[in-house]
This record gives structure tokens, C-alpha cells and sequence, in this order.
């Protein structure tokens, strides 16, 4: 199913936000990578970008306008890559043995009486980080210790 560009940046905030950036998670999943280097991103480039242009366009002068702005352009990319890449993952379905584990979770979870959306039959990412989410805000951290061993 193909999906606008701005759609795909409005699930990759979503999915940003939604994300539990977990010191557990960081080897199993690059989601917390990206987040922090797409959050980083967002706060660095567009002033890095804007003292590039300044300096470059201060250097080089009027001649050089259309270099000034491709290095302003790229800068002002990378956030929106991230993000991007996370509006995809978001929509991807969980591969096999990522979907056992999300519904071991999820069943674990309900168990315990935790307030959870229905288990979906095809599972994507955005679930599995709703479900992990909800796990690390509801559940002691020594029962979730117990998945990440």
C-alpha cells in the first residue's frame, strides 16, 4: 500500500513518540538508535545548516549560491530521513520471530492485568511499540527484565 510522503512523516512522529527508548531495547531494535539521532537531528541541523550557508556564502560569495543552498538542503534532510524511516518502520509487519514475541508479550501482559489494545492477527511495528510502551510504564521493571535476558 503506497503512502504520501507527509503521511509517512506523521507516522514516523508518531512511532518516535511512541517508541520506549529503553537502555533493553538498544540491542535489539535500531528504532533507539534512530530516535536519538533523528531527535538529535532535529534540535542540531537547522542552526548547523544556517551557519554552513552563512559562512559558506560569506567565503565564497554570490557565485557559489546554488552549492550554498545544496549544503543547506542536505542539513535540513537528515531530520526528515529519520523520520521517514520511521514512518515506514512503523507500517512494516513484524517478522516471524519478532511476532511470537510481541504476542508472548502481549498475553503476558493481559495477564497481568494490564490495559492493552486487541492482539492483531498480522502485527506491525507501531503495535509492538504500543504493547512495549505500555509494559515499561505499567509493569515493574523486574518483570520486564525477564524478557530482555
Amino acid at each position: 500500500m503506497a503512502q504520501s510522503v507527509f503521511s509517512l512523516f506523521k507516522d514516523g512522529q508518531e512511532y518516535m513518540n511512541t517508541w520506549p527508548v529503553k537502555r533493553e531495547l538498544y540491542s535489539f531494535f535500531p528504532e533507539c538508535r534512530v530516535i536519538s539521532a533523528t531527535r538529535f537531528a532535529i534540535k542540531v541541523m537547522p542552526p548547523a545548516a544556517l551557519l554552513a550557508c552563512t559562512m559558506m556564502f560569506n567565503t565564497l560569495g554570490n557565485d557559489f549560491l546554488p552549492q550554498v543552498l545544496a549544503v543547506g538542503l542536505f542539513f535540513l534532510s537528515l531530520p526528515l530521513q529519520g523520520l521517514l524511516w520511521l514512518g515506514h518502520r512503523s507500517n512494516q509487519l513484524l517478522p516471524p520471530q519478532i511476532k511470537i514475541w510481541y504476542q508472548d508479550v502481549h498475553r503476558k501482559m493481559a495477564a497481568e492485568g494490564c490495559q492493552l489494545h486487541a492482539m492483531r492477527s498480522q502485527p506491525k511495528y507501531i503495535e509492538l511499540a504500543k504493547t512495549l510502551k505500555t509494559a515499561f510504564a505499567e509493569l515493574d521493571s523486574v518483570f520486564t527484565k525477564k524478557w530482555f535476558d
